[in-house]
C-alpha cells in the first residue's frame, strides 16, 4: 500500500476517510503492461474531489506513484483513494487541509473472463438506493448501500442483481452499469439521482454513437427489463458482459440472447482500448 508516496501499511486513525467516509475512489485495470482508460479515471477523480470540495492538488505526485508502483507488476487492479485527510471530531471539515492519497494493487477477478463468454444470470435486489443528486455519479467512500446489496446477493445463487431506487427506477447492478435493447434502441439508466457514472459506461455510449447505434438515457421502471430483447452489464474490469437471464418477482425466468450486436460491441471496445494502448506507448 502506498500512502502519500510512501510504502506503508497504516493510515492515521483521525483520517476523515475512516471517521466519515470522507473521500472518493476509483479502480482501474492494468493489463498487458498498460493502464486502461487512465485519463478518464483521473478526470472522474477530479470531478469527485470538486463535488466533495476536497482541495486535492497532488495530481502529478499521484500519477507518478501509480506508474512507479506498476513497473514490476503483472496484470492487476489498481485502486486509488483520495481522502480529505486528518481532521478533528465532528462533521465540519474545517481544519482538514491536507488531503491524502492511497494506492493499492489487487488481483483481477478471475470469473470475469467466464462472464464475458457465457453471460450472467441476474435477479432484482431487495435493497434500494436513496435519491441524492448531490452525490450521484461519483464513487464516494460511503458505500454502505452497496455493502447491503452484496450481502443480500450472497444469499442467492445469482451472479449479480439489478438495483433500483425507491421509485423502482432502474439504476445499476452491484458491480456495474446496465444497458438494455428493445426495438432497435439501446437504453441505459439516468444516474442524476443515484448510482455511479462508470467510465466504461461512458466509453460504451461513445462507441455506440460512433457506430450509429441509438442509445437513450432514461428513468424507467424495472418492468421494462422483462420485455427487453437484450441486456448487458459493464465496468472497467470486466468490460461488457451479456445477461442471459433475469429472474423477476413473479417467479418467471426471462431469457435473453447474446446477439452479434453485443459481441461486436465487446470486440470494438477491446479494439479501441488496444489502439489507445499502442498510441499511448
Amino acid at each position: 500500500m502506498i500512502v502519500n508516496g510512501q510504502q506503508q501499511q497504516q493510515i492515521a486513525i483521525a483520517d476523515r476517510a475512516l471517521q466519515y467516509g470522507d473521500g472518493c475512489f476509483t479502480t482501474m485495470a492494468f493489463r498487458n503492461d498498460y493502464l486502461e482508460l487512465f485519463d478518464a479515471y483521473i478526470e472522474r477523480l477530479k470531478l469527485a474531489c470538486k463535488t466533495l470540495f476536497i482541495n486535492f492538488e497532488k495530481w502529478a505526485d499521484l500519477e507518478r506513484c501509480i506508474f512507479d508502483s506498476l513497473q514490476a507488476s503483472v496484470d492487476c487492479v489498481i485502486k486509488v483513494i483520495i481522502t480529505r485527510g486528518e481532521g478533528g471530531r465532528g462533521y465540519n471539515p474545517e481544519g482538514a487541509v491536507s488531503p491524502s492519497f492511497i494506492i493499492t494493487q489487487h488481483i483481477i477477478p478471475s470469473h470475469y473472463t467466464g462472464w464475458q463468454i457465457k453471460g450472467v444470470n441476474l435477479t432484482i435486489s431487495p435493497i434500494m438506493l436513496a435519491y441524492q443528486p448531490l452525490l450521484a455519479g461519483i464513487k464516494h467512500l460511503n458505500r454502505l448501500e452497496q455493502v447491503l446489496v452484496k450481502q443480500a446477493l450472497a444469499q442467492t445463487s445469482y451472479d449479480d442483481v439489478v438495483v433500483c431506487d425507491y421509485q423502482q427506477k432502474i439504476i445499476e447492478t452491484s458491480v456495474g452499469n446496465l444497458f438494455w435493447y428493445k426495438d432497435n434502441v439501446w437504453y441505459t439508466p439516468n444516474l442524476s439521482g443515484s448510482g455511479v457514472e462508470g467510465v466504461m459506461r461512458n466509453q460504451v455510449m461513445a462507441l455506440m454513437q460512433e457506430n450509429g447505434l441509438e442509445c437513450q438515457v432514461v428513468a424507467q421502471d424495472i418492468s421494462v427489463l422483462y420485455s427487453a430483447q437484450e441486456l448487458f452489464i459493464c465496468n472497467s474490469l470486466m468490460s461488457l458482459v451479456p445477461v442471459i437471464s433475469l429472474f423477476n418477482p413473479t417467479n418467471q425466468q426471462n431469457q435473453f440472447y447474446f446477439t452479434e450486436q453485443t459481441k461486436q460491441l465487446q470486440h470494438n471496445m477491446q479494439q479501441a482500448i488496444n489502439i489507445k494502448a499502442i498510441n499511448d506507448k
